[in-house]
């Protein structure tokens, strides 16, 4: 499972700005590298909400599936406390990585 964090350069802070994530769950990209996927489907899903399209970057993390969050396989469509919960799992996970 892949999980794209996607940021836009907020040029007058200079800094990256969270907008969402994106969880793909597909082995096979299509002949395409993890960015290049990552970037599409960003742009396809967030390109509204940014004046240009460009100013959208991606930050891929591939996690291993743990027992706590082998539900998000099955499951398409989430529950508002649900799609909380697999934040909250995420985040854990991305901070478990770094720290090892």
């Amino acid at each position: 499972m892949i999980v794209y964090k996607v940021y836009y350069k907020n040029y007058e802070l200079k800094n990256g700005e969270f907008m969402g994530m994106l969880i793909e769950r597909r082995k096979d990209l299509r002949g395409m590298k993890q960015i290049e996927s990552g970037m599409r489907w960003a742009k396809l899903i967030f390109g509204r909400m940014v004046k240009d399209e460009k100013t959208i970057f991606v930050v891929p993390k591939e996690l291993k599936l743990g027992t706590d969050i082998k539900w998000l396989m099955q499951k398409g469509i989430f529950t508002k406390e649900e799609l909380l919960g697999m934040a909250r799992l995420i985040e854990q996970e991305i901070k478990r990585d770094v720290r090892s």
